[in-house]
């Protein structure tokens, strides 16, 4: 979120805007924690991961009271409009305060989950993909020591972008994905396909999701069901959250903030910016947090032809 931070801050004050940074998010909005910013606060930061501004969960601005609260303090800010950064939870809070007042508010889709509908790719999700697949690519090295199955556990909550993506950049055998748990068995389909046939181990990256059971179910699954396996059981957890952003994510964030920017000069609001085929595009927040974002199917295939 850093670089995406740094290209608002600079774009506006490249436009003649003054800039004001809200710390910890919502919560921060209605605590008034906010500072000036100038082009220096936003130095040497493009290459960290994480954000300057910090973030905190915010229960009070789900409530009527809470966004009134947090609007009296924009206006005592004097600040005129909000670019909002995050997830499908933050840009639904922006959606539904920018219904509720009359303040222009843009979206950047900041989330690994890569979940937004209407934007081919999210701020942070190439980051997480890259650590993904340096996570596997060192397992892999144990693993062809030992004829063993592993389920290696990512995030992605109710979405399997990370996990199929993950699994055809790392060379895995199979992704167990939400999207297509009510279509098949991904597990059956798995073991009847014959894993280690050729190989002397197995790699299957697992979608976090309750829908999945994530990686901990598999692996219940199989000593239960197909005891002759030996399972192994990885969660990557929130490593792949952490560490320096890759220059695609930098690239993107830096697009998208210089696109917020553009948008609100040209009056545009309750809007997320997205990218289409290389283009950035906006996205009303109604069709970004709504609407299910589908999933490659085509890679799917892609990965089952790979993995014999």
């Amino acid at each position: 979120m850093n670089a995406a931070i740094r290209s608002v801050t600079r774009t506006a004050i490249y436009n003649g805007l003054d800039v004001k940074g809200i710390y910890r998010g919502y919560k921060g909005l209605i605590t008034d924690e906010i500072l000036p910013f100038m082009t220096n606060n936003v130095s040497n930061i493009i290459q960290q991961g994480g954000t300057i501004l910090k973030t905190a969960r915010c229960d009070e601005f789900r409530e009527p009271e809470g966004r009134k609260a947090a609007y009296e303090v924009l206006k005592k800010e004097e600040i005129d409009a909000l670019v909002v950064i995050g997830g499908d939870g933050s840009l639904s809070g922006a959606h539904i305060f920018a219904q509720e007042y009359d303040v222009p508010v843009v979206g950047l889709p900041g989330t690994i989950d890569n979940d937004l509908f209407g934007t081919d790719i999210t701020i942070g999700y190439d980051t997480a993909l890259n650590t993904i697949m340096q996570a596997v690519d060192k397992i892999r090295d144990t693993a062809t020591s030992h004829e063993r199955l592993f389920f290696i556990e990512v995030m992605g909550r109710d979405a399997g972008f990370l996990a199929l993506n993950g699994a055809v950049a790392s060379g895995a055998e199979a992704a167990i994905i939400p999207e297509i748990w009510t279509e098949v068995d991904q597990l059956e389909e798995l073991i009847k396909s014959g894993f280690r046939k050729t190989k002397n181990s197995s790699i299957v990256l697992v979608a976090e999701s309750e829908i999945t059971g994530g990686a901990i179910g598999m692996a219940e699954r199989v000593k239960k069901e197909y005891p002759q396996y030996d399972v192994r059981v990885t969660i990557l957890g929130h490593i792949q959250r952490g560490g320096s952003p890759t220059a695609s994510d930098r690239i993107l964030a830096s697009r998208m903030g210089e696109a917020a920017i553009n948008a609100l000069m040209e009056d545009q609001r309750n809007v997320m910016m997205g990218i289409d085929d290389d283009v950035i595009v906006y996205v009303p927040f109604s069709k970004a947090v709504k609407k299910n974002k589908p999933i490659n199917r085509d890679l799917l295939n892609t990965l089952r032809i790979l993995s014999i």
